[in-house]
């Protein structure tokens, strides 16, 4: 078991938590994930780990409840617990002396890019941060990134905070200028945002890393939901990523696998909601064999 130490509401549905990880938070780094489950038997999810403290043995989750088992991670207090917290899986960002550095986060996207500040930071690099939200409070982190980056921008799409208007319209201002030219920018986010992204930088030959975390399912290859065409060669968001050249992505091709399994999740989601008590079936299976 992996005790939360610390549960807290940063936006509207979206939950940080601090759990008792030791030996996840001693080798993890900035782009790794870990796949977590709420309970014995629940549904596998991987996650971003949003920070990590070494010396205390934690690491920091985002969570965004969209669906039965993200729900049921967002009710978590302190002093329950996860079940399984594996990791640190994937590859970690990489993290040179780039000149300056623009880090685009979408939502909970924004959690990505956090400790990918705090590392490019550290190599040198001039660091802008820019997240964007629906409205003011669905921007989160704005209070921690503050205090590592150069520069901060909040957007929001209603105007109400910040730049009014989609993250990539402040990206554009920002390559714009003359005085502080972009060298790399990364960013993390909803599919369509990203995209958005790669088409705002692809002009100026500007190196564009994107974080494909959004269409990973079980997070080991096995499954092959996250496969992705990156350069005209199939990969795995979860094994060969999560982070790839953002202009060599097919998004085309990516956004239609994003669709694949909505009607599947929404028919769960109804049985969960109907049955709280449902257990999966290879779950139920190995139950009966360990029984036997």
């Amino acid at each position: 078991m992996f005790p939360i130490l610390n549960s807290q509401w940063l936006a509207p549905k979206v939950r940080r938590l601090e759990v008792a990880a030791p030996r996840v938070a001693a080798r993890h780094r900035p782009g790794h994930f870990v796949i977590v489950r709420a309970y014995a038997g629940g549904e596998r999810i991987p996650l971003t780990v949003a920070d990590s403290d070494a010396k205390c043995g934690t690491i920091t989750l985002v969570i965004q409840a969209i669906g039965a088992t993200t729900e049921r991670l967002c009710s978590l207090q302190a002093g329950d617990a996860l079940s399984d917290v594996v990791g640190p899986l994937g590859k970690a960002t990489t993290i040179e002396n780039f000149g300056h550095v623009v880090l685009v986060g979408g939502g909970v996207g924004t959690a990505v890019i956090y400790p990918q500040a705090s590392a490019l930071k550290a190599k040198g690099n001039r660091v802008t941060a820019v997240m964007g939200g629906r409205s003011k409070e669905y921007v989160i982190l704005e209070r921690e990134l503050r205090a590592i980056c150069d520069a901060v921008y909040p957007c929001t799409d209603d105007s109400s905070y910040g730049y009014g208007g989609f993250v990539t319209g402040k990206l554009a201002e920002l390559i714009a200028d003359p005085a502080l030219p972009v060298n790399a920018v990364i960013t993390a986010g909803p599919v369509p945002m990203m995209k958005a992204v790669a088409n705002v930088t692809r002009a100026k030959g500007i190196l564009t890393m994107a974080s494909l975390n959004p269409i990973m399912v079980d997070g080991t290859g096995m499954c092959g939901g996250c496969r992705v065409t990156v350069g005209g060669k199939n990969l795995f968001a979860c094994v060969d990523g999560p982070e790839f050249n953002a202009h060599e992505v097919d998004f085309a091709s990516l956004t239609d696998r994003l669709t694949a399994y909505r009607d599947h999740e929404r028919s769960i989601w109804t049985r969960l909601q109907a049955d709280p008590a449902h257990q999966c079936k290879l779950q139920a299976a190995l139950a009966e064999t360990e029984v036997k």
